[in-house]
């Protein structure tokens, strides 16, 4: 079992196929095979341990992803956002390695010893005289390493086994299952999990996969337009974006091809969803929760629930808008208590899940899989009675007052509610009198007014005292990464 496979069964069954485009070019599915054949010949000739991306958005990604399969190499995209020392750093790690990029990012570069680099834009096309690599086929060989953003320490290295990755794909794609008109805009970064998995799963299904090398809305907005865009993925950030140009241009229209879009990455506001649901009728919206470690998606909250809980007026069905729905059939999920024990409907713990797609395994510290397979994600959250999972953030966030335990999910959510409140993240601050408090930084929506002290009565009015915000502070926006996660060790640092 190799991710090879899926080239090899879109290419055989519809080669003539666009495959993939950047801008002005286009590959077809044979194409691809044939470059990423020439990519795999590249690799085996120079004796390399990894094959390193480092790149925008465009053809050589999934040709780099495909050839390294082929060869036998684990992929290591990286991120192009980190400094050049960060960068650096890591290609250690990885020698010897091919690193794939392009001249402007060569430049920042000191290359450590046993990475060579090659040109992105000048990949061999390859051609009848491209010697067909066999692929290796060991369920259990490495074929994605992803390094983590580090924020609390140096990077790890988070390992997908070939097995893991083809659990994922073949769990939950149709082989062939796109129409010859489909087409995807991929805007997530190509070192991300959601990025890697639109391409496999796009490749899978037969669609056409257009490629956006960096995210803006107006320009997201007029592909998907010109290239009558059918399916997308969105972190929650882009979607605002997009929600936002739509109503100023009144442009809704102008998307008739468009039929569904999964979002996922980072916290949806209901409000948010709620208003695409309105500006965009006839899409399908999907969120799509999942993790590096587990190989992308383990929980879906589909369009069917999407559109039950945006008309009903039960509000439990009506806050499922707020949930990132429900596991997949392949995948075993429990939340869990300190002391280990499965929770019930309503309580929050820790969130665990179990199936062949989940890795939970780094390069250097081995697997941290339980002896039964489970993994704990680390995020916290918990179900309601039909199983929709509801995340509270991750466990390093809690906030322990006095030693009760805080998950800031719920300070958010109340403070979301406020009709002046745009958005908002709640933090750990230090506390002499209870060791750490609750903190909240607050958007306020175009010209609405308020004071901390009517958010501090709106929270302590629903929640309990230990909740209220001792210390509120209103900011124009809030820190988010290019996957739409909030940066909550930038908020922290600003009450320091």
């Amino acid at each position: 079992m190799n991710l090879s496979m899926l080239l090899d069964m879109a290419a055989d069954a519809f080669g003539e196929r666009p495959a993939v485009s950047c801008g002005a070019r286009t590959l077809t599915y044979g194409e691809l095979r044939l470059k990423a054949h020439a990519v795999a010949a590249q690799l085996k000739g120079g004796g390399f341990a990894h094959a390193a991306l480092l790149d925008t958005n465009g053809l050589a990604a999934p040709a780099t992803l495909f050839g390294s399969a082929y060869a036998g190499v684990p992929y290591v995209p990286l991120n192009y956002r980190l400094t050049d020392a960060e960068l650096n750093a890591l290609l250690s790690r990885i020698a010897p390695a091919w690193l794939v990029t392009r001249p402007e990012q060569l430049a920042r570069l000191a290359l450590p010893g046993g990475i060579t680099p090659g040109d992105g834009d000048q990949l061999p096309a390859g051609g009848a005289d491209t010697p067909v690599p066999q692929a290796p086929e060991d369920p259990r060989a490495v074929a994605i390493q992803l390094f983590t953003s580090g924020t609390t320490g140096a990077p790890k290295a988070a390992v997908l086994r070939h097995e893991n990755v083809m659990s994922y794909i073949l769990g939950t794609v149709e082989f062939g299952s796109a129409g010859a008109e489909e087409r995807a805009l991929v805007s997530v970064p190509p070192y991300h999990i959601a990025g890697i998995s639109a391409v496999l799963s796009s490749t899978y299904s037969g669609r056409h996969i257009v490629l956006l090398p960096s995210f803006d809305a107006e320009e997201w907005l007029r592909i998907a337009a010109d290239q009558r865009i059918t399916h997308a993925f969105l972190v929650p950030t882009m979607l605002v974006r997009i929600i936002e140009s739509l109503e100023a241009a009144k442009a809704a229209a102008s998307l008739p091809a468009l039929r569904a879009i999964a979002y996922g990455g980072g916290k949806m506001p209901a409000s948010v969803i709620a208003r695409a649901l309105q500006l965009l009728p006839s899409v399908d919206f999907t969120n799509a929760y999942g993790l590096t470690e587990t190989s992308a998606t383990i929980c879906l909250l589909t369009p069917e629930d999407h559109r039950n809980a945006i008309a009903s007026a039960e509000p439990a069905v009506r806050r499922r808008l707020g949930s990132v729905g429900r596991p997949l059939p392949t995948v075993e999920l429990e939340v869990r208590g300190e002391s280990g024990r499965v929770l019930g409907a309503g309580e929050p713990g820790l969130v665990f899940v179990r199936g062949g797609q989940v890795a939970g395994e780094y390069r250097g510290s081995g697997s941290l899989l339980d002896a039964q397979g489970w993994f704990a994600t680390q995020d916290r959250g918990w179900l309601d009675a039909d199983g929709y999972l509801y995340l509270e953030g991750r466990a390093d966030d809690v906030i322990v007052r006095g030693g009760e335990n805080i998950s800031p999910g719920e300070v958010e959510e109340t403070l979301l509610a406020h009709a002046a409140v745009a958005d908002a993240v709640v933090v750990a601050i230090p506390s002499e009198q209870w060791g750490e408090a609750v903190g909240a930084a607050v958007v306020l929506r175009p010209g609405a007014q308020v004071t901390a002290e009517v958010l501090q009565q709106w929270v302590r009015e629903r929640l309990r005292s230990s909740r209220v915000p001792e210390r509120v502070l209103f900011r124009g926006e809030l820190p988010y990464n290019e996957m739409g996660k909030v940066l909550r060790r930038v908020v922290r640092a600003e009450f320091a």
